[in-house]
């Protein structure tokens, strides 16, 4: 029989602070004392030429490959009603030189990759970027210690600088940060769009090579072929790209030497005027005599830069240098000569503009082409579903996707994660939207939305990176926005057109995730203002004096809350409720920051709660957007060795003043320490104990004496040493026989119900969406591995 137990109650949203607030601050301080003090070690490193030129080459199969592929489709988009004029394939070869010019290659190749995160790309890369420069997080669960962690990096700027009024403007109203935030969502809710419509698209126009060998084969049999990769490509994910992702690199490199090759080839043998497109006089002409037709042209235009914001998403684990030099030395020359190629095949083969691709394929190849196509579109694939579960992690963490199951796929990478339950959603929605338009046209026409939303949120997000992170002068803001929104404006514009022709599924998509990832953010910071306005006085809790004014049975008992500081109401609720405690409490707070990782050894911060009698203490868990609950780690473990690390320094350090004499002291004394500690606990981890000397201080218990260190420092070391010697033994040998006792897991589980006079959109939200998701998305108790014999669920519910 399982041992969980559920108590609820009601409450209101009040502010219970009350008179005691000062005391209470004083009682139950932050943590400044337990943060190390490192400097940011993440720049990136200098290379040599060999292993950058190797990187770029590893690059290729990762970051390119949705771009790569994008002339299977561009020329048969742009003109769905055939080819009236051959001047108007100059046209469109200009727009699509230029079109690459400016977006792939200035904006995202050489500006927008540089506002990485630390080498992290994506939209919510940049979201904590400013989240770091600016306070527009709307769950202020931040503190000044977490902006001392090593991967949080930050710059300042003067007072009355733009950069100051812009972070003021910002921080002054909360409309301005849920603006920002749902600016962010509609992003990642178009990234989502991407990783069902690259597939559907890539591997559809890629299998479309069969019909164009066998005229008399139906449609139905290419839409069939193309659902059995897809089925086939989304039924391996969870493998991971581990084990093949070294084939990746050389399977995009000869894709990229194939179709430069034949671009080349087919602009010697049928005509090579068309290189006269490099000018951007045709650009003009080509619109001013399209009339309509040629601006919703833009629309199958926009994509041959489909796979850029990819590109961007997918640097994790390459450096900036070797994703340019990949770009300039082989993306950009063989993506030239490749549209070239088609132009000047097309400019005497106009009929031919459905299937221009593999028409333009000489005899000799065109079966092993077709074979590299398949593939490279399938690596296209893989690497756009792999961002799609990169960016719902972020999401995930920082409060705005439910919480899904994550595992890791890889020994060697971090960023290589597979999400099960979004890997068959996308599946269905892939085959759905590829069985139901049956063609390009009407799927490039949605993909084309898709980009294009995804280009414009991250244009405004590069604004604010530009004006905090990077402190620009207004005029080089103002020219990048400028150039960006005009042409990304130009294509919206175009593709709005094209709305009612496939254009409408993406948004359609959008709209559904973003009312469940916005339902999700609202009850999430819903339930953290609740914690935060009912927590209990630490003076109420020392009140009640060591005892709590209750049974203090054997055992430690782990509170989970979302406060980093105070105590939470689950446990008084618990101890009303109740008529016992455990003889030790740790209360547990698990947050995320905005930054890609916290390294393990400044994970855990420990603090004690209180007089050393009450055995209270607080441990908070830091974790980044990037990092992994995985299932071989002993979340447990970590905790109570970080624990009894945090006992044994305490007690070395009583006794010692905060003189100068005493700070050298510590300083000689926390380098023995460390190696003496190494030493003697087999059982802890490098990383706890590289944490726990990090600290500058720590608190020192109310019931020992602070005696100055006047006398010779020997004779204070030897006294203070013995009796602190003693208490850590006499401490430890406690919370020792407490642990052997029992560990129970106190989970508090707050129910969010809307008020009866609330709106009925909102009870529609709140009691509906919010509710189904709660239900269906997984508990915490399993994120960290609680032995469900070992869990307490304290409930209660709040209305809004």
């Amino acid at each position: 029989m399982a041992s969980t137990v559920e108590i609820y109650g009601d409450s209101d949203d009040t502010n219970n602070r009350g008179s005691m607030w000062v005391l209470d601050q004083k009682l139950d301080q932050p943590m400044d004392e337990e943060a190390g003090r490192l400097r940011n070690m993440y720049r990136e490193k200098k290379f040599s030429a060999l292993l950058l030129l190797r990187l770029s080459f590893q690059s290729l199969g990762v970051v390119y490959g949705d771009l790569g592929t994008s002339p299977l489709y561009v020329f048969y988009n742009t003109f769905p009603k055939g080819i009236r004029d051959p001047e108007d394939v100059i046209g469109a070869l200009s727009l699509i030189i230029y079109s690459l010019t400016l977006i792939p290659l200035l904006k995202y190749v050489f500006i927008v990759c540089r506002a990485n995160d630390n080498g992290q790309g994506g939209t919510f890369a940049l979201y904590s970027l400013l989240c770091r420069h600016a306070k527009i997080k709307t769950i202020p669960n931040q503190h000044r210690t977490d902006e001392e962690l090593t991967t949080y990096s930050r710059s300042t700027f003067p007072e009355k600088s733009f950069a100051a009024k812009t972070q003021k403007w910002l921080e002054k109203h909360s409309s301005r940060k849920n603006g920002l935030l749902i600016l962010v969502l509609v992003g990642t809710c178009m990234v989502i769009g991407d990783g069902i419509l690259t597939p559907a698209i890539s591997v559809l126009s890629a299998a479309g090579g069969i019909k164009v060998d066998h005229p008399r084969m139906s449609n139905d049999v290419v839409v069939l072929v193309a659902v059995a990769i897809l089925v086939g490509l989304f039924s391996m994910q969870h493998y991971g790209t581990d084990k093949v992702g070294w084939l990746f690199a050389p399977i995009v490199l000869l894709w990229f030497l194939l179709i430069g090759g034949v671009g080349a080839f087919n602009i010697w043998k049928y005509d090579s005027s068309v290189l006269k497109a490099f000018s951007p006089v045709y650009i003009y002409r080509y619109l001013k005599h399209g009339g309509k037709d040629g601006w919703t042209s833009l629309g199958g235009i926009l994509l041959c830069i489909t796979g850029t914001e990819a590109l961007f998403a997918d640097l994790a684990h390459f450096p900036v240098s070797a994703v340019q030099l990949a770009f300039t030395i082989v993306v950009f020359p063989c993506l030239l000569l490749a549209y070239s190629g088609q132009a000047s095949y097309l400019m005497m083969n106009k009929e031919h503009v459905y299937d221009a691709f593999y028409r333009s394929i000489p005899d000799a190849i065109y079966w092993p082409m077709f074979i590299v196509a398949t593939l490279a579109a399938i690596v296209a694939s893989q690497a756009t579903i792999s961002a799609t579960f990169s960016i719902i992690k972020q999401a995930l963490a920082l409060g705005c996707f439910p919480r899904v199951k994550v595992v890791h796929t890889s020994k060697k990478f971090l960023g290589q994660i597979y999400i099960p339950d979004m890997n068959w959603i996308l599946m269905v929605l892939c085959i759905a939207v590829t069985a139901g338009f049956k063609n390009q046209s009407q799927i490039g026409n949605a993909y084309g939305t898709a980009v294009v939303i995804v280009m414009l949120a991250t244009t405004l997000l590069m604004t604010l990176i530009m004006i905090l992170v990077w402190h620009c002068h207004w005029l080089l803001v103002l020219l990048f926005t400028g150039l960006s929104l005009g042409v990304e404006c130009t294509y919206f514009s175009a593709v709005l057109f094209k709305v009612d022709q496939g254009g409408w599924v993406p948004l359609v998509i959008a709209a559904a995730f973003l009312v469940i990832m916005h339902v999700w953010h609202y009850g999430t910071l819903k339930r953290y203002e609740f914690e935060m306005h009912s927590k209990v006085s630490m003076a109420w809790i020392l009140g009640l004096g060591p005892s709590l004014g209750l049974v203090r049975v054997p055992g430690i008992g782990l509170v989970y809350t979302e406060l980093a500081s105070g105590v939470p109401r689950i446990f008084s609720h618990f101890i009303t409720n109740l008529p016992a405690i455990h003889s030790v409490v740790v209360f547990v707070c698990v947050k995320y920051l905005p930054v890609y990782t916290v390294p393990e050894e400044e994970r855990f911060l420990v603090k004690r709660i209180g007089p050393k009698n009450f055995h209270m203490f607080r441990c908070v868990a830091r974790y980044g957007y990037k990092d992994l609950h995985k299932k071989d780690d002993n979340f447990e473990k970590k905790l109570f060795d970080s624990l009894f690390l945090f006992v044994r320094l305490e007690s070395m350090m009583e006794g010692c003043s905060d003189s100068d004499e005493y700070s050298s002291l510590y300083g000689q004394q926390t380098q023995q320490s460390r190696e003496a500690l190494l030493q003697t606990n087999a059982t802890s981890t490098l990383s706890d104990v590289d944490h726990t000397f990090s600290s500058e201080n720590l608190t020192i218990s109310s019931e020992s004496p602070i005696v100055p260190v006047k006398s010779p420092r020997s004779n204070t070391v030897s006294s203070a040493g013995q009796s602190s010697n003693q208490n850590e033994m006499d401490e430890r040998e406690f919370l020792n026989s407490c642990r052997d006792a029992g560990v129970v897991h106190i989970l508090g589980n707050t129910v969010i119900k809307a008020r009866r006079e609330s709106r009925f959109y909102k009870k529609i939200a709140v009691d509906y969406i919010y509710a189904f998701l709660r239900k269906i998305c997984r508990e915490n108790s399993v994120i960290f591995n609680v032995p469900h014999e070992s869990l307490l669920n304290v409930g209660q519910v709040f209305y809004v």
